[in-house]
């Protein structure tokens, strides 16, 4: 009497004629961790983001310099998008912070998605 087998459920056999299956539970684990991390860096690029459009928003706004809360947004956003002040230049400082930091933001967005989207495909 012979058991049907499902597709993909027949046992591995090794040199000696020993029957094993594979687990697999290292690729997966791997694969599962890649997606995690994959994950964490969508959220980080997302909060970095934020809190730069926050800033470019506090400072289109006219917000209260003095209030700590503008200050802390404002001082974050400058530090992550540091590399971009300057690239462009207008003759209203407001609106040049505005499209540098946004330049910012887009070059975050594009490079965080880029590396997500990497180590989700190495699943």
């Amino acid at each position: 009497m012979s058991r049907a087998r499902t597709a993909g459920s027949a046992p591995a056999v090794d040199s000696g004629g020993r029957s094993y299956r594979r687990r697999g539970a290292f690729s997966r684990g791997s694969g599962a961790e890649m997606g995690t991390l994959a994950r964490v860096v969508r959220l980080i690029v997302g909060i970095i983001v934020l809190i730069i459009v926050a800033g470019i928003v506090l400072v289109l706004l006219k917000a209260n310099p003095t209030n700590t809360v503008v200050t802390d947004v404002h001082d974050a956003a400058r530090w992550f998008a540091g590399p971009f002040d300057g690239i462009f230049s207008f003759h209203n400082a407001r609106v040049a912070l505005a499209v540098n930091w946004g330049l910012a933001a887009v070059v975050y967005l594009i490079v965080g998605g880029l590396i997500a989207r990497l180590l989700s495909s190495r699943r």
